[in-house]
């Protein structure tokens, strides 16, 4: 009996070595693999590595195109990742520059991170002003038609990104709302360049919020943050200046997460 449970301890270990063989395998590349791919690199049966696929992609761990039935990364790992980041040090950093934010724009603030393809507010701070947006901690919004989702969304690694749009379909809420792929991918283009995204009516009829990513020290955006008010407030007119004080409030709880622009651009060489 003893035997017995050694014999299946050490095939447990077995099989968790070879799920993680398998994620890292799928880390490390730049393209998504084929199984024959994945066999080779890990030395595995087909029969053995059609199982584990299988169970790791029912779990949502990874991916199968549909079309190709090569292997990536599944959105599942980079939402444990925002909610292990959520669990850290984010909150309390995040919740006086999110104040800060309220003091310089008087406008309502927030900072959320991705979980399960949609933006989660993990702080809020409320507007001074009269007339101001609802704001609740907890509450889930979708990614394509919200600043902040539009800012994380910019920044996610492709294969990241393809699978949070795979997985979500690009509803319209207003007459605004970028409902086409092509559409948000040009502008997630110009969120990338110009580095602050805006929500320009595009969930609620009125409402207009601007956000900006956050990164940890590794420069992976992990989070966004934004303000929010009424459109008439957040006029076209005022929106380079507000985006220069929201990206300024991200670039400081980056800061305090260990980003340092310089220090990786120095690493990674000189810009072209």
């Amino acid at each position: 009996m003893s035997q017995q449970r050694a014999d299946s301890s050490r095939y447990r270990v077995q099989v968790l070595d070879r799920v993680a063989g398998i994620l890292q395998v799928l880390a490390d590349a730049r393209t998504a693999l084929a199984p024959i791919e994945i066999a080779d690199r890990l030395s595995l049966h087909k029969s053995t590595l059609h199982r584990l696929l299988a169970a790791l992609e029912q779990l949502g761990y990874i991916r199968r195109h549909p079309g190709n039935g090569r292997y990536a990364l599944g959105l599942k790992l980079f939402e444990f990742g925002s909610r292990a980041v959520a669990g850290l040090n984010l909150h309390d950093y995040g919740q006086p520059v999110v104040e800060r934010l309220v003091t310089d724009t008087g406008e309502t603030a927030h900072l959320c991170v991705m979980v399960d393809a949609h933006m989660v507010s993990i702080v809020i701070a409320e507007g001074t002003r009269t007339i101001r947006p609802p704001a609740t901690v907890g509450r889930r919004t979708p990614m394509h038609c919200t600043s902040v989702g539009k800012a994380m969304l910019a920044h996610l690694p492709d294969r990241a990104r393809d699978a949070v749009l795979d997985s979500c379909p690009l509803r319209a809420y207003t007459r605004r709302t970028l409902d086409t792929r092509a559409a948000l991918l040009a502008e997630l283009a110009r969120i990338r360049t110009r580095g602050y995204a805006v929500d320009d009516e595009e969930i609620e009829d009125g409402l207009r919020c601007i956000g900006a990513p956050v990164r940890n020290h590794s420069g992976a955006v992990i989070a966004a943050m934004s303000i929010a008010g009424p459109a008439f407030r957040l006029s076209r007119k005022r929106i380079p200046v507000l985006a220069r004080i929201v990206m300024d409030g991200a670039a400081r709880l980056s800061e305090q997460l260990g980003y340092s622009a310089r220090r990786l651009r120095t690493r990674a060489g000189p810009a072209a």
